[in-house]
């Protein structure tokens, strides 16, 4: 499959404009992503309707919390990433030739259809280095009825996103630190196009974030002070995920411990409406209303509306950020 998004050099040379890298490859090679490739000077997607994996997984393992909460959703994912975050946690299939299968759009919709399935979340590697099929795939899912959930680390050019947003109903974005240096050093990336993804997305769908948190690295009190009040700036309202961390792939640092979750949750929650920790067994993470604490939504099983109606809080009327 052509890729789109990329332009033809000299001496047979291409630049692929999907991402911020902007990678100028020589004929035979690939890029960053280790999935665009150039044959004779034309830009080829290797992975385009390959698969690595698939599973049913409830909506809430995203993470996304304030999207249909309760339901569940078909997960795909192929293979290659654009970062290379010392941590990552799906380093075999990022990093690492995997084995994949090929699989047609039409079993692909009746997947996302069958066990009670809301739609497709494209996940576990990274999605938009996928641009062509993910694009295919979620414009025949909308035909079909199917929502699109895009899990992403929001690594993208803004021209690409722009023409895939029509067709995403919520997104994940992995907002790994506020801080330009930490996306250097550990993610091989940078900061601004992420956050320049999370802006423009906020504006046209349903967005929550997730910070996964390493202590040492990106836990301080200042930044996460910095990182709330980033968000706030865009909406307070948009749901963040402080994720525990696990040594992974390249980084053997000790894992989050559960005192520095919390504080990093009792400084978020200063700024912003909804702040949920991930990767910990047990801990409350139902939705209260912002407002008066209400119950709204229950996951002491699954997610479970109480406090809801017509989107306000049942007991104060306050609007909440949910869709259902």
């Amino acid at each position: 499959m052509e890729c789109m998004y990329y332009e033809k050099m000299e001496g047979c040379r291409v630049r692929c404009l999907l991402c911020p890298h902007k990678c100028v490859i020589e004929d035979g090679n690939i890029g960053i992503c280790r999935v665009r490739k150039n044959e004779n000077g034309s830009l080829i997607s290797l992975n385009y309707r390959k698969i690595t994996s698939y599973a049913y997984d409830p909506i809430e393992k995203k993470p996304l919390y304030h999207f249909y909460p309760g339901s569940n959703i078909l997960s795909i994912g192929s293979f290659g990433c654009n970062l290379a975050c010392d941590y990552c946690q799906n380093w075999e299939i990022a990093h690492e030739e995997s084995l994949s299968m090929a699989i047609e759009d039409e079993d692909v919709i009746l997947l996302g259809k069958s066990r009670g399935s809301i739609g497709i979340a494209y996940t576990y590697n990274e999605p938009t280095i996928s641009f062509e099929y993910v694009y295919h795939m979620a414009k025949l899912a909308r035909r079909n009825g199917l929502k699109n959930v895009l899990v992403t680390n929001g690594y993208i050019n803004e021209e690409p996103l722009k023409q895939l947003l029509p067709h995403i109903d919520a997104m994940n974005i992995d907002l790994k630190s506020i801080k330009d240096d930490f996306y250097k050093k550990v993610c091989r990336g940078k900061l601004e196009p992420v956050l320049n993804t999370i802006q423009l997305a906020a504006s046209k769908t349903h967005v929550e974030i997730t910070n996964l948190i390493v202590e040492g690295l990106n836990s301080s009190d200042e930044e996460i002070e910095e990182l709330a009040q980033w968000i706030k700036s865009i909406d307070k309202s948009i749901p963040i995920h402080l994720t525990k961390y696990f040594p992974a792939y390249k980084m053997k640092l000790p894992e989050t411990t559960y005192d520095a979750l919390i504080r990093a949750k009792e400084i978020a929650r200063k700024h912003l409406d909804y702040v949920y920790i991930g990767n910990v067994w047990g801990i409350d993470n139902n939705t209260y209303c912002p407002n008066c604490h209400n119950l709204i939504v229950g996951r002491y099983d699954k997610g479970e509306l109480r406090g809801l109606e017509d989107g306000k809080c049942l007991k104060c009327g306050n609007r909440i950020n949910i869709i259902y």
